[in-house]
């Protein structure tokens, strides 16, 4: 938050500091090899979406503390002896959670990377244990754009990437299911969408395997060959395609 102390800051790049030398968590993003000089995008949620996380420890620590504030004054005005007891206790269960889900939240914002190609999507969650998922633009069914109320304030939202085979929507950090990405915390959320989209087109275009016109002219260059020798080929293997099929449909 805006008012986030100088001290709390200083807290966790220390912390941060330990636990990423402990645990060797990777500083750079995750690679992605780039085909036929096309350009890596690699980006990280927006520094809202922080400002977002904050904004709910802060509600959760207000109204957690509160009851439990409460609930010792309850027994102070009791029994002032137990309560007196107690007190070390309460403040233990008070300060300690608040401290551990604090670093928690940067570290979920601090160890997050999207990176983006021209073919797939990569990305990279965790500390403790390191995710990495990589989607495949050809096999993207749907890509949902997700915003509530509170996400809508901070000016970031949700991107849920569903490729083939995928079932309901995965929301959660840690996701298990395969067949769904999220790519979370991101500002500019319609922009990425539609460069998604865009690039999920294209290799439905270009076909399973099957290079853009562009690269298979730079293929035949590269070869010596010229664009004729490369639609022969492409001849030959449609009617080696066919031929497996008249073969596969005849009647044992």
């Amino acid at each position: 938050m805006a008012g986030e102390s100088e001290t709390a800051r200083k807290v966790y790049r220390g912390v941060w500091a330990v636990l990423a030398r402990f645990f060797k968590v990777p500083e750079e993003p995750p690679k992605l090899l780039p085909i036929g000089g096309e350009e890596i995008q690699s980006f990280r949620p927006s520094p809202r979406f922080l400002d977002y996380l904050k904004f709910q420890f802060w509600i959760g620590l207000t109204l957690i503390d509160g009851a439990l504030a409460v609930a010792w004054l309850v027994i102070l005005f009791n029994n002032p002896l137990v309560a007196i007891l107690l007190g070390p206790v309460f403040l233990v269960v008070m300060v300690l959670p608040d401290i551990v889900a604090y670093v928690a939240l940067h570290l979920r914002y601090d160890t997050t990377w999207y990176v983006m190609s021209g073919r797939s999507l990569r990305i990279r969650r965790g500390i403790w244990i390191i995710r990495e998922t990589t989607v495949t633009f050809e096999n993207v069914q749907n890509v949902e754009l997700k915003q509530g109320p509170l996400q809508r304030h901070f000016g970031v939202s949700n991107l849920i990437v569903q490729t083939a085979g995928g079932g309901g929507v995965q929301t959660q950090q840690g996701q298990t299911n395969p067949h769904v990405a999220l790519v979370e915390g991101i500002a500019d959320a319609k922009k990425i969408r539609d460069v998604i989209m865009t690039r999920v087109r294209q290799s439905r275009r270009a076909g399973l395997g099957d290079e853009s016109l562009e690269e298979k002219r730079d293929a035949a260059r590269g070869a010596g060959w010229t664009p004729d020798h490369v639609e022969a080929l492409r001849g030959v293997r449609d009617e080696i395609v066919a031929l497996r099929a008249s073969i596969g449909s005849r009647p044992g």
